[in-house]
């Protein structure tokens, strides 16, 4: 048996462990940095239910397999993982990183290496000092980290990306022009481009607007928006994820709404589920391919950074136990396995962590149990079944970057610049919950008459562009026109009632602006409108309409129906919508009136809340 060959080093730098993890645990970005090829994976299902990766490369001409198994790691503080080599110079290769918090509030950053040879060639890299060659590169990765963290790098890592040819660095000079003209770029097309040009590939494959929104600290509704406009002249394609529940990995993707599954396979979970648009399906974006290549394959498919929620994961024998030393904020954690088996949900007051127990069903499988906790600082995990088991400690927050079809779609952005993405002819989505306002004009039939035509037209449009402009900005929708009646969505309760609020206040400014301007015309209008406004949220479905996405359901029909019950200049919310939690304190200091009245497709009574003029 050839001998295990084993390197440490160790080095002490200022910037403290939770600073240093995101990087350091950012297995893919760190392979893609040091310039390590891509890899193919292949996902067999064994007979267990459970999946093993078998993963294939060329490096250098020579052509390496391996088992890629699940890392192991505690969050902030440790990662490891052993590959072993099916075909190649190596047996096996394991690397291991321990961060340690020093006295001074820096760090203390351990990396180990161990491997074994395979025939005279791997003989040959041990012997003429692979390891040490290794060890190099990763003293300048750790300490460019270390210094990005600090603040005196511009990247997490040195990378140098591949060079774009020439007609790729025209059609991207050409597009950024288009794009910076462009309404909704909001001045950050430079920014863009910049990131296109320059930003790692693991940056690029699935380019997500919250995470842009929070890297460049703008409002997320403006990268959004950059993002569809780019998608418009072409600088970047989209792409509808269908995401596991379970891992988060996007394992169906398509270019088009119409071409979106209703179900999918997750070959790493081994679990079959459904599309859920507010909830698991999400718009990412990627350069097109004329600006910039995006290879195929992985750069590291299973390290800490790809499951950022998971923040223990453990890989226990049959009937081992072992304690893992962290603390854990309060919160909710869920506790699993990668394997599919069952799963136990434990809300953590902060003390001692309960202990994670797996053992043996009555049915097919295994069960996730928890106890009391032992200890504070250290989480005991028990290996009670027949089999190996990867043990996973995660939060709830697996969404946190994605921006859901549900969001984009109730965004007037994405209607106005891609009209044509739009769901298959038929079909309907379940929407969990959408926020829905109805408006119309007091009195519209008598403006007419006062006005005449023509000038009342054109009022009634001016007051449809100061609504559009008001629900795009808090990140509503215009979903349709109905006379002088307008219907829009918004993805979260607040976000309408704010614009609700917004256009309330403001429309006495409307009219007043409009008869100045009708008086500097010399045409002195009098034309005060009154608006009114009703607001409900829950279920609905989505469909096809007109060629446009629009709503159907008692949502949509209680929404509708509570705007008939306004005055002019009032506005009326579903006693549900007034109590949400994020609306209740936007109303502490508004005239309102509790009410309920019989409503026309409504059984019983239905209660609401009337803000009076």
């Amino acid at each position: 048996m050839p001998r295990q060959h084993d390197r440490v080093w160790a080095w002490e730098l200022a910037a403290p462990p939770a600073a240093l993890w995101p990087y350091l645990s950012d297995t893919a970005r760190f392979n893609e940095a040091a310039g390590t090829p891509r890899y193919a994976v292949e996902e067999v299902v064994q007979p267990d239910g459970s999946v093993k990766r078998r993963a294939s490369a060329n490096y250098k001409g020579v052509a390496v397999e391996w088992d890629d198994p699940p890392f192991e790691w505690i969050a902030e503080r440790e990662f490891r993982q052993r590959r072993v080599f099916r075909r190649g110079p190596l047996r096996y290769l394991a690397p291991t990183l321990k961060l340690e918090a020093t006295a001074d509030g820096g760090s203390r950053v351990t990396y180990r290496l161990s491997g074994a040879p395979r025939g005279l060639i791997g003989h040959l890299l041990f012997a003429t000092g692979m390891l040490d060659r290794i060890g190099k590169g990763l003293e300048d990765m750790v300490r460019h980290a270390a210094a990005f963290v600090q603040g005196e790098a511009e990247t997490p890592f040195a990378y140098t990306p591949p060079p774009a040819s020439l007609e790729q660095q025209q059609r991207l000079a050409g597009l950024a022009q288009q794009l910076a003209a462009a309404p909704y770029a909001h001045d950050l097309t430079d920014k863009l481009v910049t990131h296109i040009a320059t930003a790692q590939e693991v940056d690029l494959v699935r380019l997500r607007p919250r995470k842009l929104a929070r890297d460049w600290q703008v409002p997320l509704r403006h990268t959004v928006e950059l993002c569809l406009e780019a998608t418009r002249v072409g600088m970047l394609g989209l792409s509808w994820n269908l995401l596991c529940p379970r891992c988060g990995g996007a394992k169906a993707s398509v270019a088009s709404l119409d071409q979106l599954p209703r179900h999918a396979h997750c070959p790493s979970c081994n679990i079959s589920y459904d599309g859920d648009f507010t909830r698991n399906v999400e718009i990412s974006f990627s350069p097109t391919s004329s600006i910039r290549n995006i290879a195929e394959g992985e750069f590291c498919m299973g390290g800490p950074h790809v499951s950022r929620h998971i923040l223990v994961q453990q890989i226990l024998q049959p009937g081992e136990q072992r304690t893992a030393s962290t603390i854990l904020p309060p919160g909710e954690y869920r506790l699993r396995t990668l394997e599919p088996g069952g799963e136990s949900l434990v809300q953590h007051d902060g003390g001692a962590f309960p202990t994670v127990i797996a053992e043996t069903s009555t049915a097919p499988g295994f069960i996730i149990r928890n106890e009391p906790g032992q200890m504070i600082g250290g989480i005991v995990f028990h290996n009670r079944t027949g089999r190996e088991l990867t043990f996973v400690i995660e939060t709830r927050d697996w969404r946190r970057d994605a921006l859901t079809a549900h969001e984009v779609t109730t965004m007037q952005a994405f209607r106005d610049l891609l009209p044509n993405q739009v769901l298959r002819p038929g079909e309907d989505i379940g929407i969990d919950h959408v926020t829905l306002m109805f408006t119309d004009l007091e009195g519209s039939t008598a403006l007419y008459e006062r006005l005449g035509d023509g000038a009342a037209y054109r009022l009634v449009r001016r007051h449809f562009a100061f609504l559009a402009a008001t629900i795009r900005q808090h990140d509503g929708a215009l979903v349709k026109t109905i006379g002088d009646a307008v219907m829009a969505a918004f993805a979260t309760p607040e976000q309408a009632v704010r614009a609700g609020l917004e256009i309330r206040d403001r429309i006495g400014a409307f009219n007043a602006e409009y008869r100045a301007e009708t008086v500097a015309e010399g045409r002195a209008i009098d034309a005060a409108i009154g608006l009114k406004m009703g607001l409900h949220g829950g279920r609905c479905i989505a469909v096809n309409l007109n060629e446009r996405l629009d709503y159907f359901g008692s949502t949509v029909n209680l929404a509708a129906r509570l705007q008939g019950r306004c005055r002019g200049g009032e506005m009326i919310l579903s006693q549900t919508l007034a109590a949400d939690p994020a609306v209740a304190p936007l109303l502490q200091d508004r005239n309102l009136c509790q009410e309920a009245a019989e409503l026309k497709g409504f059984d019983q009574p239905v209660p609401f809340v009337r803000l009076l003029t």
